[in-house]
């Protein structure tokens, strides 16, 4: 039987950040089910906001594909602009990242090319990236499914929203945790 070790298989808030990867106005109308993905990831960019955990998002080229979808921007700490696929790759990036914030929950567009190419530059790099599977999202859902099948290939670890809103918040006893159960009812 393969132990577990509970306290580093579970996020935490104190050492996890969220990256929203190119929710961009001009290309959220193409993806799949986009109000409903938008509307999960703006309550888990809410939560993460009453938890205190950073909140990056990237747009790429923003000039052709427009800004961050607003409902998302007010609770974005930093926004980065990126022209490459892989957010690593763009000058300042990791330097830039917040200290001591490991595990990225990644959500957003496209699943099987941005999202997918950032997060295996983050493990590259030496980061824990974790995929928001209800948190990210393509136009066609034969996309997304070889984009969670891929993440899983190279190791990676999957959640769900809901289930990194409970594990940051730990207890019921968080000081948070009705602010923050309102989001997910």
């Amino acid at each position: 039987m393969k132990y577990v070790d509970v306290n580093q298989a579970l996020l935490t808030a104190g050492t996890s950040a969220l990256l929203i990867v190119d929710m961009q106005e001009k290309l959220l109308p193409a993806i799949r089910d986009t109000d409903a993905l938008r509307g999960r990831v703006a309550r888990l960019a809410q939560a993460a906001r009453l938890l205190s955990v950073p909140v990056w998002a990237t747009e790429h080229w923003p000039g052709k594909i427009g800004p961050t979808h607003p409902e998302l921007l007010a609770n974005v700490d930093r926004v980065v602009t990126k022209t490459h696929f892989d957010a690593c790759r763009e000058a300042g990036f990791l330097a830039d990242w917040p200290a001591g914030r490991t595990r990225v929950l990644l959500t957003g567009t496209e699943a099987h090319i941005c999202v997918l190419q950032t997060g295996l530059g983050l493990a590259q790099a030496g980061f824990q990236p974790v995929l928001v599977a209800d948190g990210a999202g393509s136009r066609r859902e034969s996309d997304w499914a070889a984009a969670c099948e891929r993440w899983r290939h190279h190791g990676l670890e999957t959640v769900t929203s809901e289930m990194a809103i409970y594990e940051w918040l730990e207890t019921p006893a968080h000081p948070a945790f009705r602010d923050v159960l309102a989001l997910v009812k």
